[in-house]
């Protein structure tokens, strides 16, 4: 078995953890390929030096691999996407902090939950992106979002106008701080913030949520996942910002954005034991409220 390890930089009370990781893979007779400033940050803070077979910088690089293992946290996992693209290669999502919705294999678990994953033992689940395209190119071919597209003012204390259409048909001209195209696996990251619902993962929509809007009987909206959604932006300052997940890119006025569904989707590992709505109880703490 051939496995890319993905990571960002963590605290002190991962270390140890980190270095059991390392192991239970030697152990395993797995060939590691790690992403090369990951295996420089182990090598400089935690001071341990991981037996690896390759290094990758680049999406290009993990072509033949069976495995990606994100290490740290949701926005690492969404960062590992970025590395996969449509290869197809399941991911394993292992946090270094507190529980996430993607990376939600925890530090206590994670010693079961990777023998289980290195065995076979486990479900995969399919997570729709998004995708969108511009007149002028922005973003190349990083132009894919797992959770969400996010269209902000830049510098301007004023509101925007973002004008909406479904399919081509006018959906409405929000008037807002911004707003925020989501798919159902973004639908508890920053959609959740500013209000929107929460969506099962295998719901096929996605949520149009207005960020800080006006009119406060502007709610959002839940739209199906097959069809196009375009974007076009005016306020007081000529320049913009579109953000997927947690890459941003500035845009002026002239540019039409168009959103829809992705031509492929993200291969997640489900383990016994963890489901959608398990994660939601313990991420968002219900049930703890004694009133309750």
């Amino acid at each position: 078995m051939r496995i890319a390890v993905f990571g960002k930089q963590f605290g002190e009370v991962f270390f140890n953890a980190c270095k059991s990781l390392f192991n239970i893979l030697k152990d395993s007779d797995v060939d590691v390929v790690i992403h090369k400033p990951f295996y420089d940050f182990l090598l400089t803070s935690v001071k341990m030096k991981p037996e690896v077979d390759a290094f990758f910088t680049h999406h290009d690089d993990i072509a033949d691999v069976d495995l990606v293992f994100s290490i740290g946290g949701d926005g690492t996992f969404l960062e590992a996407v970025t590395y996969v693209r449509d290869k197809g290669i399941p991911i394993v999502g292992i946090n270094s902090g507190r529980l996430g919705f993607l990376a939600d294999i925890s530090q206590g678990e994670m010693k079961v939950a990777i023998r289980e994953v290195l065995d076979g033992k486990y479900r995969l689940r399919q997570l729709d992106l998004l995708v969108l395209e511009t007149n002028g190119n922005h973003f190349g071919d990083y132009n894919f979002a797992l959770n969400e597209l996010a269209i902000s003012k830049r510098d301007s204390s004023a509101m925007i106008t973002i004008h909406t259409y479904v399919n081509n048909e006018f959906l409405n001209s929000f008037w807002a701080d911004g707003l925020i195209i989501s798919t159902t696996t973004g639908s508890t990251a920053y959609s959740l913030s500013v209000g929107g619902p929460i969506l099962h993962p295998d719901s096929k929509c996605l949520i149009i949520t207005p960020i800080a809007p006006h009119n406060l009987n502007v709610r959002p909206v839940v739209v199906p996942n097959d069809v196009e959604v375009t974007l076009k932006v005016e306020g007081r300052d000529s320049k913009f910002l579109a953000s997927l997940d947690s890459r941003s890119e500035v845009f002026d006025n002239s540019v039409n954005l168009k959103v829809k569904k992705a031509g492929f989707s993200i291969n997640v590992i489900e383990l016994d034991g963890h489901s959608f709505f398990t994660t939601l109880r313990n991420k968002l703490m219900w049930g703890v409220d004694k009133r309750n």
